[in-house]
């Protein structure tokens, strides 16, 4: 097989992150009679999602024939890292460059017994909150339901994280939880995020438990049933105010679907009961949403729903309007929660010193682009010349 290269880019489809229907497809297109692609189908998709083989010849309990027919047609190809960053506290930042350039970012969180991967889903994002540094970049496009297994693969490739490797079983797996929290609104790229949920968390592949993957909306309303019916997952709600016209200004969604449709979603929410809570995100926010008169309302808002209230400092970036809300007021509002009975731990902000924390993830490419033009336009001020 010719070795692909910049002169001589491959071309071939991968499979990486490919869910059943695609496999099923690939196999027929290699040769493989009707009669044979299910057992073949579950030989490829244990080596890809439990062993984490990149290479089909290491499949050796499939047939060379069958091994290759796929190669001449598809590879196993990862997502390209093409930066990696690493915080003090143990953070990780991936930026992946997608086939057709465009780029994503990705989060490894560890830690004490736990270790969580923060995926996105679409290339951008359209819905521009206030507060979210992922809002100033214009959408792009959505993920494929591949791009999006593709980060969890790619992931457990950088981390060592396949049985073959530093992780034996399932207890010294170093991703042990995934949250559908990074790049774009999941609930805009429904399908291919159900697709992808659905491979990461099947047990005889990736093996993710669905209790253990959260899917975070900024409150897509008509989807937000049916992600939970099809998937099972835990839901996430990206709240951050408690009255209309702020919740407004800071997530523009809530002018198509306000608060109390929104809540009425949540009660509905297939599988809801105190075992399977909400999770309500709060971004603390300086003199606009952090006041007692906040705390209580956003108690008696969420009344008879199965919930706990993620507490989130805000996180700078920069060029942005806010700032984080003193410490003293973030306990003052916890209090408050607390003694109502819901859990609200305060999120301890991880990975600030690499733009890894929450609200803070944006394309690299897009970065240098506006450094760049402000550069220039620094450079022509100064010779006194427009700026094409």
């Amino acid at each position: 097989m010719v070795e692909a290269s910049a002169d001589n880019p491959d071309t071939r489809q991968s499979l990486c992150g490919a869910d059943i229907a695609t496999l099923d497809d690939a196999l027929r297109q290699a040769g493989v009679p009707d009669k044979q692609v299910k057992m073949r189908r579950q030989q490829i998709w244990s080596w890809l999602y439990t062993h984490g083989v990149n290479d089909f010849d290491a499949m050796h309990n499939v047939a060379k024939a069958v091994r290759a027919g796929l190669a001449e047609k598809f590879s196993l190809a990862r997502l390209r890292v093409g930066d990696a960053q690493y915080s003090d506290d143990g953070t990780r930042k991936w930026l992946f460059r997608l086939h057709d350039g465009h780029e994503i970012e990705t989060v490894y969180i560890p830690e004490a017994g736990r270790g969580t991967l923060c995926i996105s889903s679409q290339v951008g994002c359209t819905l521009a909150c206030r507060f979210c540094h992922t809002g100033t970049q214009r959408l792009v496009r959505n993920l494929t339901a591949a791009e999006i297994t593709g980060q969890l693969v790619a992931a457990r490739d950088a981390l060592d994280d396949w049985p073959t490797g530093s992780a034996s079983n399932s207890d010294a797996r170093k991703i042990t939880n995934v949250v559908m929290m990074g790049m774009g609104e999941p609930l805009y790229n429904t399908d291919n995020v159900i697709a992808a949920l659905n491979v990461m968390s099947d047990g005889d592949g990736l093996a993710l438990s669905r209790r253990r993957i959260t899917l975070s909306t900024s409150g897509v309303v008509p989807d937000i049933a049916r992600v939970g019916g099809e998937t099972g997952v835990m839901l996430a709600i990206s709240l951050h105010a408690v009255r209309d016209d702020l919740r407004d200004e800071l997530v523009p969604l809530n002018k198509k679907y306000p608060i109390a449709d929104l809540l009425d979603a949540c009660r509905a929410y297939p599988g809801l009961s105190n075992a399977r809570r909400i999770t309500f995100e709060y971004v603390m926010l300086k003199d606009v949403n952090d006041t007692d008169a906040d705390a209580r309302e956003l108690v008696r808002l969420l009344a008879g729903i199965p919930a706990k209230i993620n507490l989130i400092p805000f996180n700078p970036w920069p060029g942005s309007p806010y700032v984080c809300a003193d410490w003293p007021r973030i306990e003052a509002f916890a209090d408050i929660v607390n003694r109502a009975g819901y859990a609200s731990p305060v999120r301890t902000p991880r990975g600030r010193d690499i733009m890894a924390a929450c609200g803070q993830l944006k394309s690299q490419s897009v970065k240098e682009t506006a450094a760049a033009k402000k550069m220039a336009e620094l450079a022509a001020r100064k010779l006194q010349r427009p700026v094409a």
